[in-house]
């Protein structure tokens, strides 16, 4: 057990370390993570949301950034705009992630609240999807600007 727990100590010192070197400091709300989740914890924080990805760290952030305004974290929502500020999102996108959140929320919202039926709203979105992918010039998905909405 004792050679465990020397494992297990070791281990997280050199968590601790590489926060340290990335971060400049190891946070005190890190600090105050159980130690059986703080590995699991870093390696998705450092590895996924930090790492290099199929998905750019600025939309990475944006996207978390919608979903601590949807949760309503102000820790995350505080994180999550100086992290997409640091990989290059503008204050415009910033809060143009917002409001897309907003508005996702407000849709989700009045269709669960409504009821409607899934399978339903599944067929529509499809068959919109199709109808506007065919009006984009052939070869080409909807592109900025698309679809065009004519009042």
């Amino acid at each position: 057990m004792a050679v465990v727990e020397k494992s297990t100590q070791q281990r997280k010192g050199e968590i601790r370390a590489e926060i340290e070197k990335t971060f400049g400091k190891v946070p005190s709300w890190v600090e105050e993570m159980p130690d059986s989740a703080l590995e699991g914890f870093w390696a998705t924080m450092r590895d996924f949301q930090l790492g290099e990805t199929a998905i750019p760290n600025k939309y990475k952030e944006l996207i978390g950034l919608g979903v601590s305004g949807a949760t309503r974290c102000r820790y995350c929502t505080l994180f999550h705009t100086e992290a997409a500020k640091l990989f290059g999102a503008t204050d415009a996108e910033i809060a143009e992630a917002a409001m897309m959140a907003a508005h996702t929320m407000s849709a989700s919202t009045f269709l669960n609240a409504i009821q409607t039926d899934y399978d339903t709203f599944r067929s529509e979105t499809l068959e919109a999807i199709e109808f506007v992918r065919r009006q984009a010039p052939r070869g080409q998905g909807a592109s900025k600007g698309s679809p065009q909405v004519h009042a």
